[in-house]
């Protein structure tokens, strides 16, 4: 785990949560009460939905659930837990009887210290995700962002018309470049006319594997270029993408906690 996260307090007003997200990239941000006791966390995907830059809503209305994982929780547990809840990173607590935060547990942090197991998935192409949503270099950001939004992705590769993969845009991109007001503005992608392009601010080039690569290799390379996600690819067409929740998923065969 990693210690001493940045969380937020239940009474505190969602933008001022959404600066803090957007500030330091993340997509989960663990929520306290007057007591500094844990009592949930807030998800990226609520605090980007909200469009005004000033309003008086709390963060009280959008706590979500979270696992109760403390230190002395099986590594193995914790992984289930976040699949589970479907939640990329989780607060962890002293112990049960004790919410107070003392770090925070997140798919990468796991992934780093576990492996496949006899019983996983060997390839990549056994785990992928097929029929992946794109996007095309000449798209407004205004409409990727309603996208993102809408199918809650984090990130979307980006292909030519002619199916060719180029690159890939996340949510991380659109913040860090500054154009994220812009793509906030029109959420529903319906007027785009003044918003930037998407070849603007994909990333390049497009990290990739094959079908056939182990499983261990691609948890390896989304470890080492700190990506959530790697797309798959033959001969340059992209056919899937496999995430770190699903290469989690993978590690947990066999082991009586999948």
């Amino acid at each position: 785990m990693s210690k001493d996260p940045v969380s937020i307090r239940e009474d505190d007003h969602m933008t001022h949560a959404r600066q803090i997200m957007r500030d330091n990239l993340m997509r989960g941000l663990p929520v306290l009460d007057g007591e500094q006791r844990v009592v949930g966390i807030l998800n990226d995907q609520d605090i980007l939905n909200i469009k005004s830059s000033k309003s008086n809503v709390t963060v009280r209305g959008y706590v979500r659930e979270y696992p109760a994982i403390t230190p002395d929780t099986d590594i193995l547990e914790a992984a289930k837990q976040l699949l589970d809840a479907k939640q990329h990173r989780a607060p962890v607590i002293a112990s049960t009887g004790d919410r107070s935060l003392v770090g925070i547990v997140s798919e990468v942090d796991i992934l780093r210290n576990i492996e496949p197991t006899k019983r996983s998935p060997k390839t990549v192409g056994e785990i992928m995700t097929t029929g992946v949503r794109t996007a095309y270099p000449d798209e407004s950001i205004a409409k990727l962002w309603s996208n993102m939004l809408e199918w809650d992705y984090t990130g979307i590769p980006v292909v030519s018309h002619k199916g060719q993969a180029m690159g890939i845009v996340t949510r991380s991109d659109i913040i860090r470049s500054g154009y994220i007001r812009t793509a906030s503005s029109n959420t529903q992608g319906s007027s785009t006319g003044d918003s930037p392009k998407v070849e603007k601010v994909m990333s390049t080039p497009l990290y990739s594997v094959s079908p056939d690569t182990s499983v261990s290799e691609a948890i390896q390379t989304v470890l080492e270029r700190n990506i959530g996600r790697i797309s798959v690819t033959n001969d340059n067409k992209l056919v899937g993408i496999v995430d770190r929740y699903d290469l989690l998923k993978a590690c947990l065969k066999g082991t009586g906690f999948q």
